[in-house]
């Protein structure tokens, strides 16, 4: 009955997927992903104190919002509930209005912490690209003969890109409908620069695209303007990846002194 009134309460906003008992419910968990779990405390099997243990403890679903519904209100009670590691609490009999204000603000906060999880996995992707390409490749450059750094520079512009694009959301860096120049801007700012585009000045050049922060920090760029290259080599592949019949021309750099980056996207005379 506790099972079809809170469905009741819930199925208009919420897709509900439900368990009758302890042992059951945290079998569900991995295959249903579930947003928000709402646990009696009174179940066979396990009570709901210790699928709550359960799922706080599993690296995997330690941060899906629990709420514990329980028609127990001793103070004994809610210490065990925190203990477990519930982040709400209900008493039956269930207020909807309440439940479903509860239900939103634990939303809201899980999204909140995910986005500040992605903000941390994004700089750390921005930091190890950084380290390797200003730190190792002017290094490995120095050492190779002339005829070799060209592939080595191809090589790391494809895994540059290759591993923005894996580790950004594709709502971030753009797709076939927009300008060509937005999505080279959103692609190379996700390593941490500030890049911009707008419309070219004649009918040749498509877009132009100024950095005022250089993806590899200004000071590292002046001290090995290869840097630069690698700058352009993205915009290329990118382009290419794109199916976009355009080149690229640089005017201004960071690493030459200048106050700005600037690229030119042109299209291709034949």
């Amino acid at each position: 009955m506790n099972i079809e009134l809170l469905k009741a309460y819930l199925d208009d906003a919420y897709s509900v997927i439900s368990a009758t008992n302890g042992r059951d419910a945290l079998d569900l968990v991995p295959t249903e992903k579930p947003d928000v779990i709402l646990l009696d405390v009174m179940m066979p099997d396990l009570n709901g104190y210790q699928v709550c243990e359960a799922l706080k403890s599993d690296p995997e679903t330690q941060f899906i919002p629990v709420i514990m519904v329980t028609a127990l209100s001793g103070r004994d009670d809610w210490i065990a509930g925190i203990e477990a590691g519930a982040d709400e609490f209900l008493t039956k009999p269930v207020n909807k209005m309440e439940l479903l204000t509860r239900i939103t603000s634990l939303l809201k906060l899980k999204k909140m912490h995910y986005d500040l999880l992605e903000e941390r996995d994004k700089l750390n992707l921005q930091n190890k690209i950084r380290s390797v390409l200003t730190q190792i490749i002017p290094t490995l450059l120095r050492t190779l003969p002339a005829e070799q750094k060209s592939v080595v520079i191809h090589q790391m512009i494809d895994m540059v890109v290759e591993a923005i694009l894996e580790n950004t959301d594709p709502e971030e860096r753009g797709d076939r409908h927009e300008g060509i120049g937005e999505i080279c801007c959103n692609i190379i700012n996700q390593l941490g620069a500030n890049f911009d585009d707008e419309p070219g000045e004649n009918e040749n050049t498509v877009f132009l695209i100024k950095g005022h922060v250089c993806p590899w920090g200004k000071e590292e760029a002046q001290l090995n303007p290869i840097l630069c290259t690698l700058s352009r080599g993205i915009f290329s592949r990118i382009i290419d990846i794109y199916g976009q019949d355009l080149e690229v021309d640089v005017l201004e750099t960071m690493g030459n002194g200048d106050e700005q980056c600037l690229f030119q996207l042109n299209k291709i005379e034949y």
